[in-house]
């Protein structure tokens, strides 16, 4: 169930077409790659780098999440986006 509804979700987030925020394409991420991963398992970028350390420690913030937990928070998050858009 979970599954399809999260393969549904990461169609529907590259249709959208309105404004999205660093912040949420940050938070929209890290639920991506815990879903789809698990936990972080790489090591952190030096702090030069500040996309790939942002991107690092939000999907690190999301350790011990289980994947299933990850989806459905990331099938929410999108659903959220596409209100905002539509609304």
């Amino acid at each position: 169930m979970c599954q399809v509804e999260f393969e549904m979700a990461c169609a529907a987030i590259k249709q959208l077409k309105g404004p999205v925020s660093d912040q949420e394409k940050l938070l929209v991420y890290s639920f991506y790659k815990q879903a789809t991963k698990g936990d972080c398992d790489i090591p952190p970028p030096p702090p030069t780098e500040v996309k790939a350390k942002a991107k690092w420690e939000a999907w690190n913030q999301n350790k011990g999440m289980s994947k299933m937990d990850a989806m459905r928070i990331y099938i929410s998050k999108v659903e959220e986006l596409k209100k905002k858009e539509g609304g």
